[in-house]
Parts: structure tokens; sequence; C-alpha cells
């Protein structure tokens, strides 16, 4: 398991390494909040950052660099105001797995710290669907 961060800033990580026994399954993450990070370290190639393409590559980028099975990132607008268009609580998350990535847009309600955390509740929550799914339980 790995992950890459934009508006979530490291507490996805935080949150996937706390558990104890975490050191098992979580490689780590890479918090890619400006865009030359994103483009420079994890290949991020789409036009916008608060978008569905690129969640699918933050995904996949953090996943082959850290050879992960899988990889959640996140990206979007946490406020106070919005970005590229997009209103404050517009959040995109990728799930990378070894069938490939795919992106859920989210729309949130509430302060930056809450659509923060928010979005770190939803990211788990989507991978636990993702495993599940690939276990074969649907």
């Amino acid at each position: 398991m790995s992950c890459a961060e934009s508006l979530t800033g490291g507490e996805l990580a935080a949150q996937l390494s706390g558990p104890p026994g975490s050191s098992e399954v979580f490689l780590g993450g890479v918090v890619a909040y400006a865009t030359e990070v994103k483009r420079q370290v994890l290949g991020v190639t789409a036009e916008q950052v608060v978008s569905a393409a690129c969640a699918e590559q933050l995904a996949s980028g953090v996943r082959d660099l850290l050879g992960s099975d899988w990889s959640l990132a996140t990206t979007g607008v946490a406020g106070p105001t919005e970005q590229e268009g997009r209103p404050v609580g517009t959040v995109f998350v990728g799930v990378a797995g070894p069938d490939g990535a795919s992106a859920h847009l989210l729309h949130l309600d509430g302060d930056r710290a809450q659509v923060r955390a928010a979005t770190c509740r939803a990211a788990v929550h989507l991978l636990a669907q993702a495993l599940r799914q690939e276990g074969g339980e649907r």
C-alpha cells in the first residue's frame, strides 16, 4: 500500500501508518502539493490537477514509484477559495491496483479541515471497497 496526496497534505499517510502493524502493509507516500512535484516526481500529465485524470495518474505514479500493489491518491479543493474553476469541496480520490486505476468524484461540505478529514475517510472506504471486489466479495 502507498499513497500520493495533494489536498490532504500527509493526513492520509498518517492514518494509514497509525494502526499497530501497519508497517506490514504500508510502504509510504508522497505529498505532492505543488503541481511541479506532481509532474516531476509522479509523472502527472493531466492538464488540470483538480481532475479525475490527475487522481488516477497520482495513484498510478506512486504505485509505480514505490512498487506497491495498491495505492490511493487525493486531489481537490479544500478551500478557502475555488481552484481551476472548481468549488471548495470538489475532491477526486484515485485508487490504483493490479487491474489499473480509477477516480472517484466527491462533493464534500465543511471548512478546510473538515474537507480534508472527510477525504481521508472516503479514501480508506474506497480502498476497502476495491479490496473486497478484488477478493471476489461483491
